[in-house]
């Protein structure tokens, strides 16, 4: 039998797909392992900048609501915000998911890593958010209504099984995004892709932790009635819970799985590239 550390990716007579399935597996290791050995300046240089871009997003669709009243419009405003993030190379802390931790599991970065890369993203994205949210609350004071009616429906909303799975499906979405995004070179299918989750996040209501607390600072800079961060804090570490459970259980999990024989390719080689056909 053929030692699986010298085989090259992916087998056509197994499998006519398993080639393409181990590149796109190759890129993401190749891909996650830079991220995760960043100097600190540059990690939360990167996720303050995203978390400014993502606020973006949350202008483009606070602006369409209040012309419209149209959550789903307001959605496909917000998907500039992604694009952003796209093009522009920053992150989320919900697109650490998939990515690093199969950086991770291939062996090409270590566990403290990872956790240093979730602690600074985190960190960046809601300072840059924070800062978006006060621009846009001092800047545009007729979105002051929106941004209320908005972010006080997340910081009063109850701690349930039904905002939990919202959680889990925003995280599930996000993480998705980062799958399709590293399985195709095609920018313009990236871009699509940026779009059609932006619809499933915003327009479907879904709790994402970052986007979602943008809006209620928002309104808790307008001086919202009846919050205030204690609230925030309560709804953000639950909503924190079910992106992670979405984005690492129902998708970077199984995405490891259907993966397992590469990725003992690379641990054997100790996380170095690997050679492809």
């Amino acid at each position: 039998m053929t030692d699986v550390a010298h085989r090259p990716p992916g087998d056509p007579a197994d499998d006519p797909q398993a080639e393409e399935k181990d590149e796109a597996l190759d890129r993401i290791v190749q891909r996650g392992a830079p991220r995760l050995n960043r100097a600190w300046y540059d990690l939360l240089a990167t996720a303050t900048v995203a978390g400014l871009e993502i606020g973006f997003g949350v202008l483009a669709l606070l602006l369409v609501e209040h012309e419209t009243g149209s959550r789903l419009l307001g959605s496909l405003a917000f998907s500039i915000g992604f694009v952003a993030l796209f093009l522009g190379h920053s992150e989320l802390f919900t697109e650490g998911f998939l990515v690093p931790v199969t950086a991770v599991v291939a062996g090409a970065a270590s566990w403290l890593a990872l956790l240093r890369l979730w602690i600074g993203t985190l960190v960046g994205n809601l300072a840059g958010g924070w800062v978006a949210a006060w621009l846009i609350v001092t800047g545009l004071p007729e979105l002051h209504a929106s941004a209320v009616r908005s972010g006080s429906e997340y910081a009063t909303s109850q701690l349930s099984g039904r905002t939990f799975a919202l959680a889990v499906l925003a995280g599930a979405a996000i993480t998705l995004l980062t799958r399709m995004q590293n399985g195709t070179e095609n920018d313009v299918a990236k871009v699509f892709a940026c779009v059609g989750i932006a619809l499933v996040i915003v327009g479907g209501g879904l709790y994402h932790s970052i986007l979602d607390s943008i809006l209620v600072f928002a309104a808790l800079d307008v001086g919202a009635p009846g919050i205030g961060y204690g609230d925030w804090l309560s709804w953000f570490t639950w909503t924190v819970a079910g992106n992670m459970l979405g984005g690492l259980g129902l998708v970077t999990l199984l995405r490891l799985v259907r993966s397992q024989e590469r990725l003992a390719q690379w641990r054997r080689s100790g996380g170095e590239p690997q050679p492809s056909r």
